[in-house]
């Protein structure tokens, strides 16, 4: 039979590579902003702005998409599940865009965004075609029709890469940041246009009835999901927003100024451990269908945990290529000085994205166990352990609080979620391959650091990267890919 393990490595390339391709491509346009908006509080602008597209997606979505690969699996009539969940995304989503219309000038005051509304207006036009845009997508993954998804993803990606180098190199004045800002709101939205266009097929052959006892069975089982995804968003970017509204004192312009740009630094950074997310949301695409597919085979969990111990490599080896490299790379990455001050929180954010990594490959457990309720617990103790962190210590310690908070929080997350997957769908994860990759990591990072190196000396890239090249090595005897792999 066929290879499962290797299976789900093929499927991560081909889901996952326009996923990389777009977030390296969308990762190198930050140094065109870092260097187009002078001021980091410009660039907190832009940040803050998709810390809210990012919470509305969730919440424009609510857990559809898990929801759509769980119940086709036992359905007859996969065409209703999908008109179902599709039919509700797009009502919902066409009543949060004409409420936003009608108020957008209070939203726009309510979020310190008083004398540009149309930045409201562009965030909610994006969200909500990303929102109505994410079923037809999944049905493509679910049909395993890997080229047209790849394609969609792939022309997306060009047209945003394209109007962003367009606008902001050749249009763009720096004397008129709020302009930038909206040449980079302008270029997400024709480029989240492109996939719509692409399935239009999806949105003409829907049917105009819903099946209201499917639909309530579906939503029950994704409203979970909704509120652990809302919730792991205040987990990820509340941080962002937190810190403008606290930092603001509410009096002086100056204030409001200096608040955005003290996220302007914190997001330029946290932008560099971003590479492990990079990673995690490559895997992602492919290994939500393929845990699902898992169901029927008897070795299942010991595909579960050999797929863990290959992860945790791989996401630690990406902890330390950055880490270890971080002073070569912040020449290239962030060219503007004015936010190297902040260099110091990304070890602590590497670390967090990784316990993250472990956290969601352990999720499967409640969505296979169909007890998505614990996701929702898990995440909601994350968020309100989030918020108070944040709003306890920003106010001295700035963004340090926010990346403490982020690390803390998501090895909360990780530590629970092992403990309760154990008790109501155990899966055996090998412990002592978790503790020896995660904990020599770290111990390579505190060695390099304990040599006393220049910061970006020839001496101290090679003697880093000698130290990565053992650490893969060590992973590499330890798992033995070509001979250890499980077949089935």
């Amino acid at each position: 039979m066929s290879n499962p393990i290797k299976k789900l490595l093929g499927q991560t390339a081909i889901y996952g590579l326009p996923s990389i391709i777009g977030r390296m491509l969308n990762f190198l346009l930050v140094p065109l902003y870092l260097g187009a908006f002078k001021d980091p509080s410009d660039y907190g602008v832009v940040s803050e702005l998709y810390a809210w597209v990012a919470f509305l997606v969730i919440f424009l979505s609510f857990g559809m998409e898990t929801a759509f690969f769980r119940f086709i699996q036992n359905s007859e009539d996969k065409k209703a599940v999908f008109d179902s969940s599709f039919l509700t995304v797009i009502l919902v989503n066409v009543l949060f865009f004409v409420t936003l219309l009608t108020f957008n000038q209070n939203i726009a005051d309510a979020l310190l965004f008083s004398g540009n509304n149309e930045f409201i207006i562009l965030l909610g036009a994006i969200v909500c075609v990303d929102a109505t845009s994410a079923l037809p997508l999944a049905k493509l993954r679910a049909e395993e029709k890997a080229l047209k998804f790849a394609t969609i993803q792939t022309v997306s990606i060009a047209v945003n890469i394209g109007l962003n180098l367009l606008l902001m190199i050749v249009f763009f004045n720096n004397d008129r940041p709020e302009e930038g800002v909206i040449f980079i709101l302008s270029a997400n939205l024709f480029s989240s246009l492109v996939k719509p266009i692409f399935l239009y097929k999806d949105f003409l052959q829907m049917r105009l009835k819903l099946n209201l006892p499917l639909a309530k069975e579906m939503l029950l089982y994704a409203m979970p999901l909704m509120i652990g995804g809302l919730a792991g968003i205040v987990n990820e970017t509340i941080d962002r927003i937190l810190l403008v509204h606290i930092l603001y004192d509410g009096s002086t312009a100056a204030s409001l100024i200096k608040a955005k740009a003290q996220v302007g630094i914190y997001s330029a950074c946290y932008k560099l451990s971003m590479l492990v997310t990079i990673l995690i949301t490559a895997y992602r695409y492919a290994a939500e269908p393929f845990f699902f597919a898992q169901l029927k085979n008897e070795d299942k969990n010991k595909i579960y945990s050999k797929v863990m111990n290959y992860f945790i490599a791989a996401i630690c080896i990406v902890f330390l290529v950055v880490s270890l490299n971080v002073d070569i790379i912040k020449i290239y990455f962030i060219p503007n000085e004015a936010y190297w001050e902040g260099l110091k929180v990304v070890p602590i954010l590497l670390l967090a994205n990784v316990f993250l990594g472990v956290y969601f490959n352990q999720s499967i457990w409640y969505k296979l166990s169909n007890q998505t309720r614990f996701g929702a617990y898990i995440a909601i103790s994350g968020a309100l352990l989030t918020l108070v962190i944040n709003i306890v210590f920003i106010p001295k310690y700035g963004y340090m609080a926010s990346a403490w908070a982020t690390m803390l929080v998501y090895a909360f997350q990780m530590i629970v979620s092992y403990i309760l997957g154990q008790k109501y769908y155990p899966i055996k994860y090998n412990l002592r391959k978790f503790f020896l990759y995660l904990g020599f990591a770290i111990f390579l990072f505190f060695l390099s650091g304990s040599f006393g190196l220049e910061a970006g000396s020839v001496v101290k890239a090679i003697v880093n990267n000698v130290l990565i090249v053992f650490y893969i090595y060590l992973v590499w005897t330890m798992e033995k890919p070509s001979k250890n792999v499980l077949s089935t």
